[in-house]
């Protein structure tokens, strides 16, 4: 993430560290997202996004859908459909003047989270359905695609594990307990059979 690692936040850490990571003065090439990446980020069913407005205030938002709503169109490249919503349109209006975002996906369940940069483009469904055909989520999503969201990965980082509190979906909880809901069944039927009650 040696992108974010500008001359006021090497002097901060200079200040309360004394010292600074090392960077280079080149601009650096966009990292390819690896195997690991890749399954993390089409595994997610939600996000965090982040955009700039044209009048320079950071805008976060969550996003979510079913599993695998995120698609990995490249080494380099992420792209997930869009919705009609609550209609504001930050995130697309603010990415059609400034197009640097972050991402920041998280894992719970395993304390894992991802932080991505990248450049945004926005791109409207009725003019590119194939492209929209392409973000389209494993199974649909029920609603009509109006946009579509690209983004051009820069860099991304896995961060510490350290005070991430596992959470879990109904979903998740459900698979976790359906072994003992089943045993629990059985061991009733079993009492049951032998004239107890269970």
């Amino acid at each position: 993430m040696h992108t974010v690692l500008t001359p006021a936040v090497l002097d901060a850490e200079r200040h309360y560290y004394g010292r600074a990571y090392p960077t280079t003065p080149e601009a650096p090439e966009s990292e390819p997202l690896g195997d690991q990446e890749i399954e993390f980020i089409e595994s997610r069913d939600s996000f965090y996004f982040a955009t700039i407005t044209e009048n320079g205030w950071p805008y976060l938002q969550h996003r979510g859908g079913p599993c695998g709503f995120i698609r990995v169109l490249g080494p380099h490249q992420i792209g997930f459909a869009d919705y009609g919503g609550n209609r504001q349109l930050i995130s697309a209006g603010s990415i059609s003047r400034q197009d640097r975002v972050a991402l920041f996906m998280m894992d719970y369940p395993n304390r894992e989270r991802v932080k991505l940069l990248g450049h945004a483009k926005v791109h409207d469904a009725r003019e590119h359905p194939e492209l929209a055909e392409k973000v389209t989520p494993p199974g649909g999503h029920g609603a009509k695609v109006e946009r579509i969201f690209i983004i051009d990965i820069l860099s991304y980082d896995w961060n510490c594990p350290k005070f991430i509190t596992p959470r879990f979906t109904a979903a998740e909880i459900k698979a976790t307990t359906a072994p003992l809901q089943q045993r629990i069944a059985d061991l009733e039927a079993k009492i049951a059979a032998l004239g107890g009650t269970p």
